[in-house]
């Protein structure tokens, strides 16, 4: 049931689209690493839904980076970074926690966590939880 993936730096995403945050915990990196704040924002500003096909749903990704870096530099302990879900409506998914949406990963996720999962807004397999995933890359660049 783990959710981390790579073995010399790894990254550990945790979080789902409709609860307080999601985020990311990169281990592994060396300490001295630069982290450029600029490069990391236009990442996520990047990865930001437009147009009339992307969802209605705007967040601002104000990420925050917890543990790990001090002074711009990684420490070489885990860095956590931690993102804001602010849009949020969950009443919006009642209706839908006993069906499998088409073309989403509802059906996965029953199978995953046995219905333990928190399907509000698809949850853990949210394309929510990508912000973290693209925050996370954007250190590892």
């Amino acid at each position: 049931m783990k959710n981390t993936i790579g073995y010399s730096v790894s990254v550990t995403l945790f979080g789902e689209s409709h609860g307080e945050y999601i985020g990311a915990v990169i281990d592994g990196l060396a300490p001295g690493i630069e982290v450029n704040h600029e490069y990391i924002a236009h990442k996520l500003a990047l990865r930001r839904p437009s147009g009339r096909i992307s969802t209605p749903r705007q967040e601002q990704d104000a990420y925050k980076i917890v543990s790990g870096v001090v002074n711009n530099r990684t420490t070489g302990t885990p860095v956590t970074i931690l993102i804001p879900n602010e849009n949020v409506n969950s009443d919006d998914y009642t209706a839908m926690q006993t069906v499998a949406r088409p073309s989403h990963a509802d059906y996965t996720a029953q199978c995953k966590y046995h219905g333990y999962q928190d399907s509000r807004g698809g949850g853990h397999f949210s394309g929510r939880i990508t912000a973290a995933l693209v925050a996370a890359g954007a250190i590892c660049q």
